[in-house]
């Protein structure tokens, strides 16, 4: 039996669509749905039960887990609010809530998969390398409960049993209900289908002209099949999910103009001052580590990660992987 929480969420339910096209359905899925579309993402899906997070969190504190008996636990759940201030909540809900779930596979000898998060780089003053733990600084209390978490798990010795995934920016289908934390290529489909343009941030560096500020974008159908990859082959450790090859948002917003067959409008603003200051101008995962357990994979490209997501999702009555 396999554990999944956030499994209603963006990658999660991604995963869970994964699982099942590998006939794997003995699945818990743990999550919190509350006033949103999540349980959209769960439609079609096959799923032994739904437990919420609360509830989960209850039974495990209880020690009243005699009905489980789980192979592997995917803990994908969390706040992925970068704007998020509440430090407390994150703590509670990011880094304890983690804690616990890693004591009990801990203790009961059970695979543990977690999300860490390219946002424990900070501004990558000291790059992006997934060696790298407690030297990174992290710049918003998003990015401190995902490195809290790292942090804990090298302190307890579990790096050699356990495995952490630090997620770049992820696009694709399932991400409809994150709203403002959805990626730009949804954000620029939505502009596009409204006004005919995408609008951009204008740099706040000298470095970087508007719109060639760089993130590293990967498709969620190369993440879910890396995880997959990385878990049936027993990786263990912290690894980089990203290509290794940064874009920028000019290139991300021709790509979502090309497969709309719309020629590119592309406008600038300033930057809201509230962000500027944990703005990350450039990432680029180090995924060296990744490809030496692998071998040669041959991520998607942005421009046909958009043409796909746009044209097999966005423009869908059904727009749900």
């Amino acid at each position: 039996m396999i554990l999944l929480t956030g499994g209603a969420g963006f990658i999660g339910s991604c995963f869970l669509n994964l699982l099942n096209s590998k006939g794997i359905y003995d699945v818990i899925v743990v999550d919190h749905l509350a006033n949103t579309d999540k349980w959209r993402n769960l439609v079609g899906k096959k799923f032994k039960n739904f437990v919420s997070k609360d509830e989960f969190i209850f039974i495990l504190e209880s020690q009243n887990t005699s009905n489980f008996h789980f192979d592997a636990i995917f803990h994908f759940g969390a706040c992925t609010n970068t704007y998020e201030k509440n430090v407390d909540y994150l703590i509670e809900n990011n880094f304890r809530y983690s804690t616990k779930l890693a004591q009990f596979a801990a203790e009961n000898n059970i695979k543990f998969v977690y999300a860490s998060s390219a946002a424990t780089y900070g501004a990558g003053e000291k790059g992006y390398d997934d060696n790298l733990i407690h030297e990174l600084t992290p710049l918003n209390p998003y990015g401190f409960s995902k490195y809290l978490f790292d942090c804990w798990v090298a302190s307890n010795g579990l790096l050699d049993v356990f495995t952490g995934l630090r997620f770049f920016n992820v696009y694709g289908p399932n991400e409809y209900h994150k709203g403002e934390m959805a990626s730009m290529v949804f954000k620029s489909f939505i502009q596009v289908r409204n006004s005919g343009k995408v609008k951009l941030f204008r740099s706040n560096s000298p470095e970087f002209p508007d719109g060639e500020q760089k993130r590293d974008f990967i498709y969620v159908k190369d993440v879910i099949d890396l995880i997959w990859k990385i878990f049936e082959r027993g990786y263990t450790g912290i690894f980089n999910i990203g290509t290794g090859m940064a874009k920028s948002w000019n290139s991300l917003a021709r790509a979502v103009f090309k497969a709309m067959n719309l020629q590119p409008k592309i406008e600038y603003f300033d930057m809201p001052k509230e962000i500027e200051s944990q703005y990350q101008n450039f990432t680029q995962a180090k995924v060296d580590k990744l490809l030496s357990k692998l071998g040669e994979y041959k991520f998607t490209t942005l421009e046909d990660g958009v043409y796909d997501y746009i044209n097999n999702y966005l423009s869908k009555d059904w727009k749900y992987l």
